[in-house]
């Protein structure tokens, strides 16, 4: 068995999941007499490492965002010192896991797991442990949160396999869980970098708040990552969002939505009709060859889509004061329809 004389874990959490598997290896710590304790990276109270204890081990616990680990989480790591006895970490990072009958369907870490780790290895902590673990997908800009049937089957699941994971690390052993899944990650690596530089600034421009808005300010209250602040006596997101789904999910108004008839428009106007456009009064006025087509038209989607979509988001936010202008919007969402479901993060009975 491996000494361990005392265990932290720093985790990063939208609606609960990497809290939880947090709270699941701590509890299992507990029972075999190791001290632990767990620290939300968001709070900004986290104590600094200092010890120089070499039976110390790190967790790190964070969902999957984009394929990739949170931005957030990112920056965590890459300010933590560097040591020179080798501490131990693990890493533990949670996906979109579905279940399809009695089927249990994995989610994708993509990035998730091998960034984290190429910080850490680089500034001389020693991986002990690398594992996904598939709780309920949360994501519900895309689909309705699961039947609560589901869900509690799957933390079930998931709650066995993350205390057997930390039981395996007491006992000394390397837990590479992830690996298996490596070949896959890498091959979806360009869509996490894509998304990581350019896809979430797009999609924290997704979320609207209704007029079943009270303006309880929970939600900017509440944000991990202080993205949300009020505007027109309504809630509005800066680039900051990570899309973690804190906010939609824990509305008690079920304000907030994702105007998806609204966003497919605004998109489609901002990456093709505007490069389109563009691109016959440029092959008008240029001899331009193909490949210089190509590269202006992609230039023209990325850079000026952008924009437009950035803008078309201002404007829409100062328009949903005006009752006509916020229905409309409103009823182009899928989430404002109650058959679309909540996550309300796991649960176990």
């Amino acid at each position: 068995m491996s000494q361990i004389n005392k265990l932290i874990i720093y985790y990063f959490s939208g609606t609960g999941n990497a809290k939880k598997s947090a709270e699941w290896i701590a509890e299992t710590m507990h029972k075999n007499d190791i001290p632990a304790e767990i620290f939300n990276i968001a709070d900004k109270t986290n104590p600094e490492l200092v010890s120089s204890d070499n039976n110390l081990l790190l967790g790190f616990c964070f969902p999957t965002h984009g394929f990739n680990a949170p931005p957030i989480m990112l920056r965590f790591l890459s300010q933590l010192p560097h040591t020179k006895n080798n501490t131990r970490v693990f890493l533990l990072n949670t996906r979109a896991g579905m279940k399809i009958s009695k089927i249990f369907t994995p989610g994708l870490s993509g990035l998730a797991l091998i960034l984290p780790t190429i910080i850490l290895r680089l500034k001389g902590y020693q991986i002990i442990g690398y594992r996904p673990v598939d709780l309920p997908s949360n994501w519900i800009s895309v689909h309705p949160g699961l039947k609560q049937t589901v869900i509690n089957s799957i933390v079930k699941r998931c709650e066995r396999i993350t205390k057997r994971f930390a039981q395996k690390i007491i006992g000394g052993k390397k837990v590479y869980r992830g690996l298996y899944d490596l070949p896959v990650d890498l091959l979806i690596s360009p869509i996490a970098l894509a998304y990581y530089f350019y896809g979430r600034f797009m999609l924290s421009k997704t979320f609207i708040a209704t007029d079943a808005c009270n303006n309880c300010g929970i939600c900017e209250k509440e944000c991990p990552v202080n993205a949300i602040s009020m505007k027109n006596n309504l809630p509005y997101w800066s680039y900051n969002c990570e899309s973690c789904m804190h906010c939609m999910n824990a509305c008690p108004q079920r304000a907030i939505e994702t105007p998806h008839g609204f966003t497919a428009l605004i998109w489609w106007i901002a990456f093709s009709l505007i490069p389109i456009l563009l691109m016959k009064y440029i092959f008008h006025f240029f001899n331009l060859t193909s490949l210089q087509n190509e590269v202006v038209y992609n230039a023209i989607q990325l850079i000026l889509g952008a924009i437009f979509i950035f803008g078309a988001y201002k404007l829409m936010h100062y328009l949903m004061k005006y009752k006509a202008i916020n229905k409309m919007v409103t009823y182009t969402s899928l989430t404002k329809f109650k058959f679309w479901r909540r996550y309300k993060g796991p649960v176990v009975k």
